[in-house]
């Protein structure tokens, strides 16, 4: 060949294919940025290390952002970058090459004319590879060569050529693959080596804050909530969101637009449709379809939906593709949320009607497979409630829709059931439902017919159970013992029907039994009884299924206790209560526990005379709503009416201790104490004759708990033999708690005083503060009246009361006129928090050593520490130390 021969041949060669086709140019080009283009510095910081590495690669689905990322990323790096958008015919070795070839010499960087360019649209020589990889290595320069919808390139022989010259071009050669799937390169290698940079689908995603510069851009200025409520519908997802901004700019209410657009009906509709769905062969359109009625999906559940199985492989080539599938592990996807919005509406106007049917299948599939939550989903959504209902108790789940974590969410989902549903499930959730909201009447009328359904029928062992554990929870509300103790003993006997993996699962059934029996048992006043079923939840199985009930009767233990007149110790439960529901998340409108607790917790600081505290707790109970069952309703009432008349309101207290909640059988404690604060009113008013008529029908006068509060009104009314006779009939030992010892005490002191025996109303006094200091129970001493409150000046007690009844040594009277009656109590007291954050001071550990030591932030112990040096009238940890135990506080 001449020389002028080989000149043309060079010349053709750089303007034409390999088929004598002139170069598309438009395929070289860096694409433009919009005028809405927002740079985001967090990737063109990562998109910088490309530098670093021989390979990097910008994987991402369809309208990712991908290409104009990189496209930045190249217009500002201030040298040449030779950019190649691939094209569905670059599947032919020779033509690929010959345009990979031509990119550099359109970004000034060609190679050298011994590499020559291919003949032959079909295959390229090695040797020409083997220069090209030369020539690169040579460079001073690395050249950045970018491929651009590389995905389109699905040639494996061009892949294994691709490799081969960045291998051999060393740092010559810097590659950038802007791709929707993983190219066929040796990935594994390069991420073993660290030589490659990866941004991928997730990275890509929008942030709120990206999102919200982007919306700026198009003069959209959204609320911080809305704009993170768009990107969780977009996923991020960088084209959803400037079609959307696009579209929100021609509506008269942007806001709205975002809010509320049809994702079916849209731009992005027609983008994602185009883009992804008619890519794919007509079978995997119809999974897809068939899919987006679901939240997940794998292999078994596509198979049941679509009729077809061997789902696997399609399913992980969908997810390689980038084309809106997420692979979440253990063979389980998802779709992205908008392109499962926009596939839901294509299959209601594809396949009208279709939609229930696939929610029906993947229901019983669900089921089938123990998935219960996604199953209930399923049914609803399917309108299908006798499916819904039964799938609920046949699990043994019932006990979900009384409280606990889920309990809302399964409220509201049944909340749509309707008359057509039948049986004895669907009743007995409307039972559940009408009972978890307290409406005794209605929910036991449901009940009622659930059972009429088993009357005569074989039935599951579940559903039987069921009815027994809402039958137990009917008694505790209406106040009615005897029926929840044949219901639990019925349960029992049922048990070993139910399969042993349903009550593991579910131990919050039994636990709620428990519960409830040990609530009705309370209410009867058998204490003991009680004590020993609320207990067995209590050291039972943990965990978020049983948080409810297990709280709930931590405040009922703690209610024991308090009844018993141990306030320690109902302090201490009651604060378990509180912290246990806290910790596991059970604090919530159907909460039992925190909301008794709270009632002990105020009930003990009327005791102990913190009224501002009682005040707070009693306030904080309220927010929970109204009563809800006769123990908890009655404890309300008592501890308001005790604050009331404590704050010297008798006709308010006497009015407040009424009870609220009706019961079918009468509590002989509720009886007793609503009796006493009446009694305590009218003789506040002055009308002890009153006072001890009121006591008269009391059942239990003799109950150490109440003898001596009758004992005080008979003293009072002159009574002074029935007084004393009572003190001598109540029975001491364990079973009698300070309280009433207390109060015995001071009716002994009193009687001992009016008699003029000085000596033994001492005696008794000191006897009565010896036993109340534990317990800091300064009400009966306040109650006391002067005559008693003076004894308390006497040297002999001063020490006894000193630093928690009244201040430490009060001087003798000195001055005109005479001393004041009531001694003023010591500083407020501290909170048991209170008290163990001023303990850890006296321990010299630091505020971030309380707080890991308390399991509580820094910033809550700062709080506690304030509150306390108010509370001592102190301003520093020395001085709450000291001040606290001169007080016996800690």
């Amino acid at each position: 060949m001449s020389e002028r021969q080989q000149n043309t041949a060079g010349h053709a060669a750089a303007y034409a294919d390999p088929l004598g086709e002139p170069f598309l140019q438009t395929r070289f080009a860096v694409p433009a940025r919009p005028a809405t283009f927002l740079r985001r510095p967090r990737l063109a910081d990562h998109l910088d290390q490309a530098f670093g590495t021989p390979l990097t690669m910008v994987d991402g689905s369809a309208g990712a952002g991908k290409t104009l990322l990189v496209a930045d990323w190249a217009a500002r790096l201030g040298q040449p970058v030779a950019w190649l958008t691939g094209e569905p015919g670059d599947q032919r070795c020779g033509m690929f090459w010959a345009y990979v070839l031509q990119a550099l010499r359109t970004a000034g960087l060609p190679p050298s004319p011994g590499v020559g360019c291919p003949a032959e649209a079909g295959r390229v020589e090695h040797r020409l590879l083997a220069r090209l990889a030369d020539d690169l290595s040579g460079r001073e320069r690395p050249v950045v060569l970018v491929l651009d919808d590389f995905d389109r390139v699905a040639c494996a022989p061009i892949a294994e050529q691709l490799e081969f010259v960045l291998h051999h071009a060393g740092p010559g050669l810097r590659l950038v693959l802007v791709t929707r799937t993983e190219p066929l390169l040796p990935l594994h290698r390069y991420r073993a080596a660290g030589a490659i940079t990866e941004i991928r689908d997730a990275e890509l995603a929008f942030t709120a804050d990206e999102a919200a510069a982007l919306l700026e851009l198009h003069g959209l200025r959204l609320p911080e909530e809305a704009t993170r409520a768009l990107v969780g519908r977009t996923g991020g997802w960088a084209a959803g969101l400037r079609l959307s901004a696009l579209a929100a700019e021609r509506s008269p209410d942007p806001e709205a637009y975002l809010r509320d657009f049809e994702a079916g009906r849209s731009t992005i509709a027609d983008f994602l449709l185009a883009e992804v769905l008619k890519r794919q062969r007509p079978r995997t359109q119809d999974l897809l379809l068939r899919v987006s009625v679901t939240d997940r999906f794998c292999p078994g559940l596509v198979a049941e939906l679509t009729g077809h199985g061997g789902a696997e492989p399609v399913l992980a080539a969908l997810h390689a593709q980038n084309a809106f599938v997420e692979d979440l592990g253990q063979s389980w996807y998802r779709l992205h949320p908008l392109f499962g919005e926009i596939l839901r509406a294509h299959l209601r106007a594809r396949s009208p009607g279709l939609e229930p049917e696939l929610h029906r299948r993947a229901a019983r599939w669900l089921r089938s497979s123990g998935l219960l939550p996604e199953a209930l989903a399923h049914g609803a959504a399917a309108g299908d409630w006798n499916l819904t209902a039964r799938a609920l108790v046949d699990d043994l789940a019932i006990g979900q829709l009384l409280g606990g974590l889920r309990a809302d969410d399964l409220a509201e989902l049944f909340a749509p059931m309707g008359p057509e549903a039948t049986g004895a499930a669907a009743d007995l959730v409307r039972a559940a439902r009408d009972l978890s909201t307290h409406d005794v009447d209605r929910g036991l009328a449901h009940l009622r017919r659930a059972e009429e359904h088993l009357t005569g029928r074989p039935a599951d062992a579940t559903l039987r159970l069921s009815c027994l554990l809402l039958r137990t929870l009917g008694a505790r509300l209406s106040g009615s013992p005897g029926t929840a103790e044949q219901a639990v003993a019925a349960a029992e006997e049922l048990r070993g029907e139910v399969p042993a993996r349903l009550l593991d699962k579910h131990p919050e059934l039994t636990a709620l039994l428990l519960t409830h029996l040990g609530s009705v048992r309370l209410w009867a006043g058998r204490f003991d009884d009680a004590r020993a079923a609320l207990s067995e939840v209590v050291s039972g199985p943990g965990g978020a299924p049983t948080a409810l009930p297990r709280g709930d009767c931590l405040g009922q233990l703690a209610l024991i206790d308090y009844l018993d007149g141990r306030l320690c110790r109902a302090e201490r439960t009651a604060l378990a209560a509180l912290t246990d529901s806290e910790t596991s998340g059970a604090d919530h409108p159907r909460r039992t526990g925190p909301d008794l607790g709270r009632l002990v917790l105020a009930a003990v600081a009327v005791d102990r005379g913190e009224l501002g505290r009682a005040q707070t707790l009693l306030d904080e109970a309220a927010d929970g709503g109204s009563p809800r069952d006769p123990v908890t309703a009655t404890s309300r009432s008592l501890a308001t009416a005790g604050l009331l008349l404590a704050r010297d309101e008798p006709v308010a207290a006497a009015a407040a201790a009424v009870p609220t909640v009706p019961a079918l059988v009468t509590s002989p404690w509720a009886e007793a104490r609503t009796a006493l604060i009446t009694s305590a009113a009218h003789l506040a008013e002055g009308r002890p004759d009153s006072a001890v008529k009121v006591l008269d029908d009391v059942s239990c006068a003799g109950e150490p708990a109440y003898a001596a509060d009758i004992a005080w009104a008979q003293l009072a009314a002159g009574n002074r033999e029935t007084a004393l006779g009572l003190l001598d009939q109540m029975r001491t030992g364990d079973l009698t708690g300070p309280r009433a010892t207390v109060r015995a005490a001071l009716v002994r002191a009193r009687d001992a005083e009016e008699t003029g025996d000085t000596a033994t109303a001492r005696k008794q006094l000191a006897h009565a503060l010896l036993e109340a200091r534990p317990e800091r129970l300064r009400r009966p001493f306040l109650d006391a009246g002067p005559r008693i409150r003076r004894l308390l000046e006497t040297p002999s007690l001063q020490g006894l009361a000193a630093g928690w009844l009244v201040p430490d040594g009060p001087g003798p009277h000195d001055g005109p006129g005479p001393a004041a009656s009531d001694p003023p109590l010591v500083v407020e007291d501290l909170s048991a928090r209170e008290r163990e954050v001023v303990g850890g001071l006296a321990d010299l550990m630091s505020t971030e050593e309380i707080a890991a030591d308390l399991y509580v932030s820094v910033n809550t112990v700062k709080t506690h520490l304030k509150s306390a040096y108010r509370k001592l009238g102190v301003n520093g940890r020395a001085d709450a130390v000291r001040r606290a135990r001169e007080h016996g506080l800690i």
